[in-house]
């Protein structure tokens, strides 16, 4: 393999909080080991029309409390054919850059896993997401910063729905996944959680609205992952109005809040040390690999089982949800 001389990254996908200071790592990190570094802009989308940036210390520096992605993001549907990703090769040869760093989800990997083994370039992956889904890893860059952003927005809205006893379905992202509903759920102490995760989600849920009646309880929290099974905040609520006519009953969708802000502390972290982690993994030959984050360790997950991998929620957690409705 021929000594990596010019490295370039990218951030594909969704943005999340925190993919500013993994740039940030990888800029500071291939500078450490006299490497060049280029950013492209807009994702894979960036990378076939030749938008790329040189990065040193200076282009990245005060990256690292900002929100979203000052490289920016976009889904191309031109890399996801032979053609495109033929373009996207030959530009990166026009710019003499020898390995790539990717930041974002399954998506970005399944690119740069294609991508690695059709023209020879090592590609490292580092996970970002706010949905915490990737397989092979604890946590994902972004995750932390949502959940706090959620647990924010549901604590103000518990004052409103007591307020005026009422019962509030409040719908958060994830896509398929339930973890930011099932952990701002338990953070927050809602009356109930709807993950897509769960079965027999329906009947539990008028199970527990008739036994809060009896109990003359005011106001309810029903937390609603945007991919559960009974559909969206608004078709959940929508059937608890029908069947339980004598309850106020209110939504909220949290949408794109989840995504944007101030990164937390963990997740700059947890992308600072990625960061490293993938430059060094490059520097040590390594390829096709997403560096994650487990017990408290960097470790090293082929492209193929993050991708093909499914990432479930902890049993123990659904049971101390349970528990805690109680």
């Amino acid at each position: 393999m021929a000594k990596i001389k010019k490295i370039a990254v990218l951030t594909s996908g969704g943005d999340a909080p925190g993919m500013n200071a993994a740039v940030r790592a990888v800029v500071r990190a291939g500078l450490y080991h006299k490497l060049e570094v280029v950013g492209i802009e807009h994702g894979y989308e960036g990378m076939i029309n030749g938008e790329f940036m040189d990065l040193t210390s200076l282009e990245v520096r005060n990256v690292i409390q900002r929100g979203g992605t000052f490289l920016r993001s976009a889904r191309s549907m031109e890399f996801k054919t032979k053609e495109g990703r033929n373009i996207a090769y030959k530009k990166l040869v026009e710019r003499g850059v020898d390995a790539l760093v990717v930041i974002g989800g399954d998506g970005t990997f399944t690119g740069a896993g294609l991508f690695s083994q059709e023209h020879d370039i090592p590609c490292v992956g580092i996970p970002g997401t706010i949905d915490n889904d990737i397989y092979g890893t604890d946590f994902t860059i972004g995750f932390d910063t949502a959940l706090n952003t959620v647990v924010e927005a549901i604590d103000k809205i518990k004052d409103t729905a007591s307020a005026h006893d009422r019962m509030f379905f409040i719908e958060v992202m994830g896509r398929d996944a339930g973890f930011i509903a099932l952990q701002a759920g338990i953070a927050t102490g809602a009356e109930a959680i709807l993950i897509p995760e769960v079965e027999g989600q329906e009947d539990k849920l008028k199970e527990f609205i008739m036994k809060e009646s009896k109990h003359k309880k005011s106001s309810q929290i029903i937390l609603v992952a945007e991919g559960n099974k009974l559909g969206g905040a608004h078709e959940v609520a929508k059937k608890v109005s029908e069947d339980f006519k004598g309850i106020s009953v209110r939504v909220s969708v949290l949408g794109h809040i989840q995504r944007g802000g101030t990164p937390t502390a963990f997740d700059r972290f947890l992308a600072s040390r990625l960061g490293v982690a993938a430059v060094e993994a490059l520097l040590d030959n390594q390829r096709s690999i997403m560096v994650g984050y487990t017990n408290h360790e960097v470790v090293h997950v082929p492209f193929n089982k993050t991708i093909k991998g499914h990432r479930n929620v902890s049993a123990e957690l659904l049971t101390v949800a349970d528990i805690l409705t109680i």
